[in-house]
């Protein structure tokens, strides 16, 4: 098992490129009262360098969404009763799926069978990278045998309590406490990326592995979750590998995150000044 200590690099941009050089990312996301989920992402995505974003989501908070950032364009989707993402907007995902390079999602989405219906759709569309963070894989958990209808390609991103749920719905066994042997064990049987948050995130597709040193305590705040899943598919859209997308995007999430400590201290640390990190973090490693 090969551990991986050199972090990847983005190509340097050509003058002669335009944005849909840089990626077509789109993010399914948020719920009533979750709206800020998915601009998070859809922000995140955008300062880690995609050239394109568009952010899904339920009808009903789109004004909410687009008024946080108008850098990303919004899509409207189908809705229950309870303002998540309704099985009839299947469709309408179907179609933004042929028309963008890469997928997050999950932030902020909630949890119901539609929602369970609709990863169960989208994880069986062949070679579809896709991120799936949050209850997105709260949703992916109850899917019966979900590796055995996987042919997209995934990343998935949860944190102890998530990976606990995903563990449970697919081994009798007990889950190891050794967090590499997790995250190691569960990339091999799924076929995917696995990065396992928390101190010293681990990211491994199986073959090898990777244990982030950048990041604080401050990080442990909420929407930071959400601007990692963005990051990661932004760097998908960059035409990395899904293994150096997590690696990377692990990185620079947890560089971004230090930077904004130095700036505000661990204690009053919040999602949005990751963001705005972002920029000095890329530049700190000469981009």
């Amino acid at each position: 098992m090969e551990q991986i200590k050199k972090i990847p690099k983005l190509k340097p941009r050509a003058t002669e490129l335009h944005k849909g050089d840089f990626g077509r990312v789109a993010i399914i996301a948020g719920s009533v009262g979750m709206a800020g989920a998915a601009a998070l992402a859809g922000r995140a995505s955008l300062r880690a360098g995609a050239g394109l974003v568009r952010v899904a989501v339920p009808k009903s908070i789109l004004p909410t969404v687009a008024s946080i950032e108008p850098s990303f364009t919004t899509i409207p989707l189908a809705e229950d009763s309870s303002g998540r993402i309704s099985a009839k907007a299947i469709n309408d995902i179907l179609n933004i799926v042929s028309e963008n390079d890469c997928f997050a999602f999950g932030p902020g989405i909630g949890i119901s069978s539609s929602i369970k219906l609709i990863v169960e759709v989208l994880i069986a569309q062949q070679d579809l990278r896709m991120v799936i963070d949050a209850d997105g894989l709260n949703n992916l958990s109850g899917i019966k045998n979900w590796p055995e209808k996987l042919k997209a390609k995934l990343i998935l991103t949860p944190h102890p309590g998530e990976m606990k749920r995903l563990w449970k719905g697919l081994f009798r066994e007990p889950l190891p406490s050794d967090r590499k042997q997790q995250a190691l064990r569960f990339a091999q049987c799924t076929n995917t990326t696995v990065v396992l948050k928390g101190a010293g995130t681990v990211v491994t597709d199986g073959d090898k592995f990777y244990i982030n040193k950048t990041g604080n305590p401050g990080m442990a705040t909420a929407g930071a979750g959400d601007c990692l899943t963005g990051i990661i598919a932004a760097l998908i859209g960059q035409k990395l590998s899904n293994f150096d997308a997590a690696v990377f995007g692990v990185y620079i999430h947890g560089l971004a995150g230090d930077i904004a400590a130095e700036k505000f201290g661990e204690i009053s640390l919040i999602a949005t000044d990751i963001i705005d990190s972002l920029g000095d973090a890329f530049k700190r490693l000469g981009g």
